[in-house]
C-alpha cells in the first residue's frame, strides 16, 4: 500500500478552512475531515443533555458516540446514530464548541478517531491544532487566515436573510472573542506550526485561495495530473 498523504489546514474561526478543504479534497480525491464538526457534535451533546458542569460532561463522554460517514467523500457526522451534520452548524452550537474544545478530556476523547482516520486514508484535515498536535508529521501544513472584519463579513453574508441572522457587529464581536479563546486556551491553543505556510485570504477570492493552496500541495507531494 502506498504511503498515505495527510494535509493539515489550521487557522482562526471563519477563515474559510472548511469550504476550502472540501474543495481541495474533491480536486485531489482525498477524504475531508472537519475536526471542528467533531467538537461541535460534543457541544451539541452537551447542550442537549444540559451538561454545563465540566465534570458532568467528562463523566458522560462514554455515552457520546460520534461516528464519521462519507458520502461522495463528503463528511457526515453522526451523534448517537443521528445525522447531525446540519444541526451542529447553528450559531449557539458554534459558540459552545469553542468552550468545549478547550477541555483536555474532550480533546483526548476525539484524538484517537482523528488519528485513526488519517493513518488509513489520504486526508485533508482542518482545525485549530492539526499541524501542531493532531498531525505534526503532515506532508503539507497550511495556516489559513483573514482579518476579523473580513471573516465576520463573510459569515454575515452567509446568514443574511435568515430570520435569526445576527448583526454584523455581533458577529464581529463573536469572531474576536473566539480568536481570543482559541489562542489563549491552555490546551492545544490556536497557533501557526513552525513549518506551516501562511495564506492570508483577506484580499483574494475563494477560487484564488483554493488554487494557491492546491499548487502548494502539488509541489510538496509531487502529485501530478
Amino acid at each position: 500500500m502506498d504511503k498515505v498523504i495527510n494535509i493539515a489546514i489550521d487557522g482562526p474561526a471563519g477563515a474559510g478552512k472548511s469550504t476550502i478543504a472540501k474543495k481541495l479534497a474533491e480536486k485531489l480525491g482525498y477524504i475531508y475531515i472537519d475536526t471542528g464538526a467533531l467538537y461541535r457534535a460534543v457541544a451539541l451533546f452537551r447542550i442537549e443533555n444540559k451538561l454545563d458542569d465540566v465534570k458532568e460532561l467528562i463523566n458522560k463522554l462514554p455515552e457520546c458516540k460520534i461516528e464519521l460517514g462519507f458520502e461522495n467523500n463528503v463528511q457526515q457526522v453522526y451523534l448517537n446514530n443521528k445525522n447531525v451534520s446540519s444541526e451542529i452548524r447553528q450559531n449557539h452550537v458554534s459558540m459552545k464548541a469553542s468552550e468545549t474544545s478547550a477541555i483536555p478530556e474532550v480533546r483526548q476523547f476525539l484524538f484517537d478517531l482523528q488519528k485513526k482516520t488519517a493513518s488509513e486514508n489520504n486526508v485533508i484535515m482542518d482545525g485549530r491544532d492539526i499541524g501542531t498536535v493532531v498531525l505534526p508529521d503532515a506532508d503539507v501544513k497550511i495556516y489559513l487566515t483573514a482579518s476579523p472584519k473580513e471573516r465576520a463579513l463573510r459569515r454575515y453574508r452567509e446568514l443574511q436573510g435568515k430570520p435569526d441572522c445576527p448583526t454584523f457587529e455581533k458577529l464581529l464581536e463573536e469572531i474576536i472573542q473566539r480568536d481570543k479563546n482559541d489562542m489563549n486556551r491552555p490546551v492545544a491553543p490556536l497557533k501557526k506550526a513552525f513549518d506551516a505556510i501562511e495564506i492570508d485570504s483577506t484580499n483574494i477570492s475563494l477560487d484564488e485561495t483554493i488554487e494557491k493552496i492546491y499548487q502548494i500541495i502539488l509541489d510538496k507531494t509531487k502529485k501530478r495530473g
